[in-house]
């Protein structure tokens, strides 16, 4: 769905159409941005900016807080809507779902997929008032790279035989794991584009770790992930393999902070809090060791994801040597509630 929480606010109240909507925390308070209007991501803001931040960008924006009830009956209106084509559905996110038709049509009927994706589109309009991108792929990886260049408003389909040559000119943070930190090990390997991944000679390990052969799968366009049908999410994690082995805070921190953003984000969407935080750590010999700490009341933000991983590394004093990897998980969801706060390692 497009821009699907400001998109449910100015289908509800027209005055807001054309408007640059934001919902999320407003600028007075502490929070972020859970979505912008495309009138508002024209000044730049996206989602999990700081409010302040996005109210910096774009004065005139309509700050509104979200109504979370409003689009849960929403996204099931939607998800309905899509069950009623017939395919199989995986629901990965409040607004975001995955839907096979492979039983249905051969996969060299392009046609046949487009027209499908045009009465999917057709039908959310019409029977919603809301606008949806579609991506059509021979798998996960493609079919989320095809919804994202359509936006907004898509319908896009990267054909199978022409998949590798499609990827090519692609920034590499395009596929699907390549982080902040990823891509920025990657180019300092000289690695900009997907083209680059799919000529590289040499050996990714170094660079991206075990993700190596993952990404240059996804670099050609292969992805073997199946669709999860049960769609309940059991935990939500990031790590990231360092370029070189390191100990330094200024690579460690900003590394742990981006790890808590991108898993606070991913529980905004769904509507969770996580009841264990855990950390995870590799050394340069590849011995491997986590911490893992259960709290009262479940945590949800940014700030309290990344402040009890602080505390977990600083309390197990498990930064005694440079590291390979840190990764950052949580688990054992529930409704959000109350906040922790612990202090920085």
């Amino acid at each position: 769905m497009d821009a699907f929480f400001a998109s449910v606010e100015q289908r509800d109240n027209p005055s807001l159409r054309g408007c640059p909507v934001i919902v999320g925390a407003l600028p007075s308070n502490r929070g972020v941005v859970c979505a912008a209007s495309y009138e508002a991501r024209k000044f730049g803001v996206r989602s999990a900016m700081p409010s302040s931040t996005a109210h910096r960008l774009c004065p005139e924006g309509v700050f509104l807080r979200p109504r979370m009830d409003a689009y849960r009956t929403e996204s099931r209106a939607v998800m309905s809507i899509l069950c009623g084509f017939g395919g199989t559905v995986e629901q990965v996110s409040v607004d975001e779902a995955y839907v096979d038709f492979s039983q249905q049509f051969s996969a060299e009927d392009a046609s046949a997929y487009l027209a499908l994706g045009k009465a999917i589109k057709t039908a959310i309009k019409e029977q919603r008032d809301l606008a949806a991108s579609i991506g059509i792929g021979s798998n996960k990886l493609l079919a989320k790279i095809a919804s994202d260049h359509g936006k907004p408003d898509g319908l896009f389909l990267i054909e199978e035989k022409g998949k590798a040559a499609f990827l090519r000119p692609l920034p590499a943070s395009t596929i699907h794991g390549v982080g902040k930190a990823t891509e920025a090990a990657l180019l300092q390997a000289g690695i900009r584009t997907v083209g680059d991944l799919q000529d590289f000679s040499g050996d990714l390990r170094s660079l991206v770790g075990s993700f190596a052969g993952t990404l240059l799968r996804f670099a050609h366009g292969e992805d073997e992930r199946p669709l999860d049908y049960d769609g309940k999410i059991q935990s939500i994690s990031a790590e990231e393999t360092f370029q070189r082995d390191t100990c330094d805070r200024k690579i460690l921190v900003p590394t742990l902070r981006q790890h808590a953003e991108e898993i606070a984000t991913k529980l905004g969407k769904e509507n969770l809090a996580a009841k264990t935080v855990q950390v995870k750590v590799r050394y340069g010999d590849f011995r491997t060791v986590s911490r893992q700490l259960s709290v009262r009341e479940r945590v949800a933000s940014r700030e309290e994801i990344f402040r009890i991983a602080c505390f977990l590394l600083r309390e197990g004093r498990l930064v005694n040597r440079p590291l390979r990897l840190l990764g950052l998980g949580v688990r054992g969801f529930g409704p959000p509630s109350g906040q922790l706060l612990l202090p920085l390692f």
